[in-house]
């Protein structure tokens, strides 16, 4: 695997300056700081709100403060805002970089003349690649041969060079598609290998199953395409053998069948966002014309609640099943092989509840999104990308944002219904740890974001923490624990800060902290692209050295590169724009006009470069990242897409998104990079899952009591008495010769020992609507004498492991 090597100097920089905002409400028309920055939180207050906001609606999303209420502090008083002290050693300083230095910088001069083995580094390999001044010196030492037949050397030439070719195909060839998984992995070797009884490749078969840059891809629709891939990725895929790992996204990436050091191995990842999720801030600006259509319906289509409804009740064209048209379009295999050949090595996947079922009342097409999310597995397992699979949209939503299925209240952990609604949101998170536990997907699927920005403010981070315990113990039931049995488990921070969860569950297995880190919805600025050049490094860098040396694995789940909020409906249907002064609800002053920042057709080589140096900057300071989002879909209107600094894809295709991630390097100068490794117990290592008795008994589940609804004894809640609804897995067929087999694919269930019931109401007590935002709880809960329960925290031992 070979080293990052940062193309980039390091760029010296004087830090902009950052305007401190006069006190005010940050509502009304105080004038922004050129830079307002920080992270997509929610205000402190609900101030200056139209009526038509329901009760108990949370804060408008990315409406956070930036503001200095002391100008001696070195932080930002805000909920996700980050210090920015400065430490040693900078990022081209650190162990990871040091491996192949550009030798124009002068602190890395003493590395100059030694040995480079990056094939792209033409700079540092002047002597490997040319070879002139090796033959000028070899020719002085040696004089030339006499009287001797040049045919005799040319023969052992000839041969010589044969060998020479064979070594570079063969040996390739046998560490990257040959060479089986290390002793650490052989468990799972084996149970691929019975999963796959019959041969790989049948006799005379001319099919290829493996190739790379260059090579012609064939779909299963029959569709071709060539694979672009400059970084040495290799895909693979037989459908006689379809659990095979072989594949790599890039030479520096690890193939599946190894392991991914998290915490060195560095994650170059991006969103699929409104592909199996299509919502506001999600898929109404990223597939517009899925909503364009329904703008004039009742009733008006501004979430994928109100989309399913008026899709259903268009019958002509095609009913709800509409969706399914988009996820089969959307994003297809070809997207995979464009993402490996970009220099990306993970994916992330926003995946919501409806996947798995719907209950009564709730208008989603239920199951569907669950057949291409397999597929996706297929996709990415064919070129080498691991997955981060993000639990987006929960039952009664955790946010109250038009992305969790449906605008208006949050009603988990938070209400009347919270309870409820948590335990039915944690049994769909078990559900899906038992399916990609287990050995067919858990080198493909290696994280597992349990929860997509809850709304930590509202339900209170103790209440947090305790579910988000329960969410740990749940995956690990499925998936035991140590390296590789199943995935890290991503918590995003709930808005409350990174800082805010450095000491929480110490020796746990593999966790790993989640950040949306975004400069776009706060105080806008007409200040020029270029400006920005450094403010990520400034704003997000020291919180992700700090967050990675105290908690362990840090990431940003989500981050752009738009700097104002322009853009078709980035904040949603309707609601305008903060930079126009036209968003609602609030009062905005008119900064400017939004063509400057959309009309990407017209963008000059300023523009693109200025966008370019702030995706390398963002890139740098988060360290391990998923951009968001891979592709925006063209308005059905203008047939262009309107929000150009979202889509990486266009970025690519058009000239601002760098096309090898790794020139990230060395950007934020003086950072104070994080070093690697991680703790042994942070990468499933010596300790790891050992957490105290006195921790776990800290964080037992349920709470006492729920934020605007009370104690939990009051509460509606489920009872573990119904079925579960297990994931069905993918089904491959196997033809050889007159013999046709299915490939073992898993039952979707990892562990056995694992069999309590599924989550469902209690016959004779009564609930309220899952979605019902503020209201008093039923009363009496239940009728007569039946007795009523909280269900007991479900702790457990470590599982058997499934054979």
């Amino acid at each position: 695997m070979s080293p990052n090597n940062p193309h980039s100097p390091n760029i010296p920089y004087d830090p902009l300056p950052l305007t401190q905002d006069q006190p005010g409400d940050f509502l009304h028309n105080d004038p922004p700081s050129p830079h307002a920055s920080g992270f997509d939180t929610p205000p402190v207050e609900m101030t200056h709100f139209s009526d038509s906001v329901p009760s108990g609606a949370p804060n408008p999303r990315f409406l956070g403060r930036a503001l200095y209420d002391d100008p001696s502090m070195n932080f930002r008083d805000s909920y996700a805002s980050q210090n920015t002290f400065q430490t040693a050693p900078s990022a081209a300083n650190s162990s990871v970089y040091a491996l192949n230095p550009d030798r124009a910088t002068p602190t890395q001069a003493e590395f100059a003349g030694t040995y480079h083995d990056d094939p792209r580094d033409t700079e540092n390999n002047a002597a490997a690649t040319s070879g002139s001044n090796y033959l000028a010196e070899k020719r002085s030492a040696y004089a030339a041969p006499r009287n001797k037949s040049k045919r005799g050397l040319i023969i052992g030439a000839a041969i010589f060079a044969a060998v020479i070719v064979l070594v570079a195909v063969i040996v390739p060839i046998y560490f990257t598609v040959i060479k089986p998984k290390s002793s650490t992995d052989s468990a799972a070797a084996a149970s691929s290998a019975a999963a796959n009884p019959t041969s790989t490749a049948q006799p005379g078969s001319t099919n290829v199953v493996t190739g790379g840059d260059g090579s012609k891809i064939t779909t299963e629709d029959g569709t071709t395409f060539t694979y672009s891939n400059p970084f040495g990725g290799t895909w693979y895929w037989d459908p006689k053998d379809p659990f095979n790992n072989n594949a790599q996204a890039q030479s520096w990436t690890p193939p599946l069948n190894q392991t991914f050091q998290f915490g060195t191995d560095r994650i170059f990842g991006v969103n699929l966002g409104g592909w199996l999720t299509t919502e506001p801030v999600s898929s109404i600006f990223i597939a517009p014309a899925l909503y364009e259509k329904y703008q004039t319906t009742t009733p008006q289509a501004v979430d994928e609640w109100t989309l399913s409804q008026a899709m259903a009740a268009d019958t002509a064209s095609g009913g709800l099943q509409q969706l399914e048209t988009h996820y089969e379009t959307f994003i297809t295999e070809q997207d995979f092989a464009e993402i490996a050949g970009a220099g990306l090595n993970f994916v992330r996947i926003p995946l919501p509840y409806w996947a798995i079922e719907t209950r009564s009342g709730e208008p989603f097409l239920a199951k569907t999104a669950w057949k291409y999310f397999l597929m996706a597995i297929q996709w990415a397992r064919k070129y080498g990308i691991r997955i981060n699979l993000d639990f987006h949209a929960l039952p009664g939503s955790q946010n109250g944002w038009n992305h969790s299925g449906k605008l208006g209240t949050v009603n988990v952990l938070y209400g009347p219904m919270g309870l409820a609604n948590a335990q039915r949101s944690l049994d769909y998170i078990r559900i899906i740890a038992e399916l990609i536990s287990q050995p067919e997907y858990r080198d493909v699927v290696v994280m597992f974001g349990i929860t997509n920005e809850p709304q930590g403010s509202m339900m209170g981070q103790g209440v947090l923490e305790r579910y988000y315990m329960q969410a740990y113990d749940h995956v690990r039931t499925a998936s035991g624990v140590g390296e590789g049995n199943g995935p890290y488990i991503s918590y995003h921070d709930g808005f409350l800060g990174l800082n805010q969860w450095t000491d929480y569950l110490p020796n746990a297995d593999r966790i790993s902290l989640d950040q949306h880190p975004y400069l776009c919805f706060e105080g806008q600025s007409d200040s020029p692209m270029s400006s920005y050049a450094q403010t990520p490094c400034s704003d997000w860098a020291a919180g992700v050295n700090t967050s990675m040396a105290s908690f362990g694995m840090t990431t940003a789940g989500e981050f752009s590169n738009a700097v104002t909020d322009c853009g078709l409906w980035v904040n949603g249907v309707g609601l305008g724009t903060r930079y126009e002064g036209t968003y609602t609800p609030g009062t905005w002053p008119v900064v400017g006009n939004c063509s400057t920042w959309t009309d990407w057709q017209t963008w000059d080589s300023t523009m693109k470069t200025g966008i370019e140096q702030f995706a390398l900057a963002s890139m740098d300071a988060l360290q391990n990242w998923f951009f968001w989002t891979w592709k925006i879909g063209n308005s059905s209107v203008s047939g262009v897409v309107e929000s150009p600094q979202w889509s990486y894809q266009l970025g690519l295709q058009n000239g601002w998104m760098p096309t090898d991630p790794r020139t990230a390097a060395g950007t934020c100068a003086d950072q104070g990079l994080y070093s690697p490794p991680l703790k042994a117990w942070q990468t499933g290592g010596a300790g790891a899952g050992q957490i105290a008795a006195s921790v776990t008994a800290s964080y037992a589940w349920p709470p006492a009591s729920i934020s605007n609804g009370g104690p939990v004894s009051s509460l509606p809640s489920y009872t573990p008495t119904g079925t579960v609804a297990t994931l069905p897995p993918p089904t491959f067929t196997i033809t050889s010769g007159s013999s046709v087999t299915t490939a073992n694919a898993g039952d979707g269930w990892q562990n056995p020992s694992d069999t309590a019931s599924g989550m469902v109401g209690i016959a004779t007590c009564s609930y309220l609507n899952p979605w019902i935002g503020d209201a008093a709880p039923p009363s009496p809960l239940c009728s007569g004498a039946t007795a009523r329960a909280v269900p007991r925290s479900l702790f457990t031992a470590a599982p058997a492991r499934r054979s």
